[in-house]
């Protein structure tokens, strides 16, 4: 169906429209008639009569109370009858796929005029796929589910898995073999760290941590031990399903006796006197996806010392969902396991070199939470600027005073850090094997997390005394930045907790200290 055209006006026609009887405004170039509406109006009716607002423009009122996607939701969209002869909208609504003209709202290596030595055509053309998908598919689906606590919508989950997004975000390696990439844009044997970072950072943008991590989260911290670890046997039976969104895993191996200290924990596994099987025993907490998933990659104490063992959901494993500071779509449980019985093909890697695979997935797991952390942050100065450009106070627009600028500068400083050093480690991780990742990258890994989660604290703690009420919000203007601020110390506790990692930075450094060294 051809849409309407709109009627066009004069400023002059719309203020003879003034009165009780018949309430004309204009935002942004375009022609509202509130007449009827004005009762109605969430705010009262009192903020349409101010003396320049009937039959006047309310652009700059408008936007120092609400957000533009205001404007485009379908009730309003009604009240519009015209726009100003003459004039064209200065603000864009949300376009999929497009860069973002603020200021470091991007990195650098997507603004117009700035240069990498880290981003090839294949990263270009993989970020322009990603964001348009992300804007068109992911993004509706995680407001939506943010705020009903459901997990991603299985049509997501598909359509992700047709393009092979699910492999793509366990990084390189033979398991993309044979797979096409984004529809054939790249090809496996050129997928590096850095696509998976632009994959990892365009889904953060999202805004929706808890729907984040329920956009099987699990599986990218549960497979990779899997795909590394696991016989040909095993993975031919569960990877497939798991890559294709059909099946769903997660690690499981925090405890409510033990976390970052994974030789605290008390989940046992023995074998039966055949040595066909173990039996494991034990719960686990704050396990994400936990809720749905249908396999559990599980951190035991065995005779031989810490085991790594993948468990498949049946008799004996029980799931009950935790209730967290985000949304319940991430799907965090609590884990039971009573006696389950497990074939002991499921173990991976060595009996007692549970460590081994461990560490080396804890290095993938955190680089994975500083490129989201990262690229949430660019998100909340987006916010930010926007917003002191916007709202005025004593007068002026936010920005003209110092102590809001120096706020500013904070973040941007905070998150050019960041950014940077992450595309330091990683173009390192593209340069090495897993094993000298894990051997070279635990220190690095480990400081760039807490630098990067300790950034993030600070930058969203000043964003909401920028935005102040708005910014304990949760909806309207401030609703990312109250939500960023409520979801942000996720980031420093998972992966190992801010402190420890620190202190594991330390201790390999001194333990790379030559002899010779001496003051």
């Amino acid at each position: 169906m051809a849409t309407k055209e709109l009627k066009k006006y004069t400023r002059e026609e719309v203020e003879k429209h003034n009165t009780d009887e018949s309430l004309w405004i204009i935002i942004d170039s375009k022609v509202y008639d509130i007449t009827r509406f004005r009762n109605m109006h969430p705010g009262g009716v009192s903020v349409f009569y101010d003396e320049d607002i009937p039959g006047g423009d309310a652009t700059e009122a408008f936007y120092g109370l609400h957000r533009h996607e205001v404007l485009e939701r379908p009730q309003y969209k009604r009240l519009q009858i015209g726009v100003i002869e003459g004039e064209e909208p200065q603000v864009e609504g949300r376009i999929p796929g497009a860069i973002s003209k603020v200021p470091y709202a991007e990195p650098s290596w997507l603004a117009e005029g700035y240069y990498s030595p880290y981003y090839k055509e294949s990263h270009r053309k993989l970020q322009r796929a990603v964001r348009e998908f992300v804007d068109s598919v992911i993004w509706p689906d995680a407001q939506m589910h943010e705020l009903d606590g459901k997990r991603p919508s299985q049509s997501v989950l598909d359509k992700m898995a047709e393009l092979e997004l699910h492999a793509m975000r366990m990084g390189p390696g033979k398991h993309l073999k044979g797979r096409t990439l984004m529809g054939g844009i790249i090809t496996p044997e050129e997928f590096d760290y850095f696509h998976e970072l632009i994959i990892t950072q365009e889904i953060s943008r999202c805004g929706a941590r808890g729907y984040g991590d329920g956009l099987l989260s699990g599986c990218v911290i549960g497979l990779p031990p899997v795909l590394n670890f696991g016989s040909p046997e095993l993975k031919a039976r569960i990877v497939p399903d798991v890559l294709k969104g059909k099946k769903f895993i997660s690690l499981a191996v925090s405890e409510a006796y033990a976390g970052s200290d994974v030789f605290g924990l008390q989940t046992t596994a023995t074998k039966t006197e055949d040595g066909k099987h173990w039996i494991i025993s034990g719960t686990k907490k704050w396990i994400t996806n936990g809720t749905f998933s249908d396999y559990f990659t599980v951190g035991c104490r065995t005779e031989d010392g810490f085991t790594v063992i993948l468990v498949e959901r049946g008799e004996g494993v029980e799931t009950k969902p935790i209730k967290t500071s985000y949304s319940s779509a991430a799907g965090t449980a609590y884990v039971t396991f009573d006696k389950v019985k497990v074939p002991v093909e499921n173990t991976l890697g060595e009996e007692g070199g549970g460590i081994f695979v461990m560490l080396s997935n804890f290095n993938h797991e955190r680089w994975v939470l500083c490129c989201s952390s990262a690229r949430s942050q660019r998100a909340i100065v987006e916010e930010c600027l926007k917003w002191v450009n916007q709202r005025k106070a004593f007068g002026r627009p936010l920005h003209s005073l110092a102590v809001i600028r120096s706020k500013l500068a904070g973040m941007i400083a905070r998150t050019e850090s960041v950014h940077n050093w992450l595309e330091s480690v990683t173009y390192q991780m593209c340069n090495m094997s897993y094993k000298e990742q894990a051997n070279r990258l635990a220190g690095q890994i480990a400081f760039l997390k807490t630098h990067s989660t300790r950034s993030g604290q600070e930058t969203a703690k000043d964003a909401v005394q920028l935005f102040g009420g708005r910014g304990i919000t949760q909806t309207g203007m401030g609703q990312f930045i109250e939500h960023n601020y409520r979801t942000i110390t996720f980031d420093a506790l998972l992966g190992g907790a801010e402190d420890v990692l620190a202190d594991l930075g330390v201790r390999q450094a001194m333990r790379a200290m030559p002899p010779e060294a001496k003051l």
